[in-house]
């Protein structure tokens, strides 16, 4: 009987020339540990900087790459709009706190904002085929324009979809595991993420766990974080990248 290994994806989220810091806090962390990580990177104008302005911090995303780290596209702006049906929205708003850029969009306005996105990354020499949407939310018409844009893969809350068929289909099953600084939900988030960790490497599972730069504003979520990430390693999940999971998926 075929046994199926436990993997672990790290990812660093709203990856910019904005959180360049926290960026590199998240990877020095990845780096101590000896493991890759996916590095979600917001191209388009996010928090009063844009990638295209900065091509030294280009640099440092290759150089990860080079390394190891995946390069995984996280939307254009990270910032919904007015566009969509009212309960798309609003779902969006509630789960991502305004950030579910790609939540309603059509089909038209998906393949532009990709298109905008893939124009500064080839511009910069950054090369991705994954995608991540800013609050793991995607519209079924933006999953079409994904795929019309040639990605291989994308993510959600439940995991990593194959977008190379004839529609999406789950590669693998996984729940995103993650923070949520502020607010009365913080304590409680962090207990799923240390828990969540733990049942699915026991469950041979896929084991996610999304760094974002504000988690580093309070110490304690890191912590917590860099607890769950040496449990599960400790416990026998194989640290590796979105991109390599799917091809694991495939073989």
């Amino acid at each position: 009987m075929t046994t199926v290994e436990p993997l672990l994806v790290v990812s660093v989220h709203d990856v910019a020339p904005a959180t360049a810091d926290e960026t590199a806090r998240w990877c020095a962390d990845a780096d101590a540990l000896g493991i890759p990580v996916s590095l979600l990177v917001i191209p388009g104008p996010w928090r009063g900087m844009a990638l295209a302005e900065h091509g030294d911090y280009a640099e440092v995303l290759r150089d990860r790459a080079a390394r190891g780290d995946e390069l995984v596209l996280h939307g254009w702006c990270h910032q919904a709009g007015p566009e969509g049906r009212p309960v798309r929205r609003a779902v969006g708003r509630a789960v991502a706190r305004g950030a579910a850029e790609f939540a309603a969009l059509d089909e038209g306005q998906a393949a532009r904002r990709l298109g905008d996105a893939k124009e500064v990354l080839d511009r910069l020499g950054l090369r991705t085929t994954g995608f991540t949407p800013p609050g793991w939310l995607a519209s079924p018409a933006a999953e079409r324009a994904l795929a019309g844009a040639g990605f291989r893969y994308t993510t959600d809350h439940f995991g990593v979809k194959d977008l190379r068929g004839d529609g999406p289909t789950r590669a693998r099953r996984g729940f995103a595991l993650s923070h949520r600084p502020g607010g009365t939900g913080e304590r409680l988030g962090a207990a799923v993420l240390r828990t969540g960790a733990a049942w699915a490497t026991r469950r041979r599972g896929l084991v996610r766990v999304a760094l974002h730069p504000d988690d580093l504003h309070r110490p304690r979520l890191r912590d917590d974080t860099l607890r769950a990430i040496e449990g599960a390693l400790k416990a026998g999940a194989r640290a590796t990248t979105y991109g390599a999971v799917l091809d694991a998926a495939a073989s």
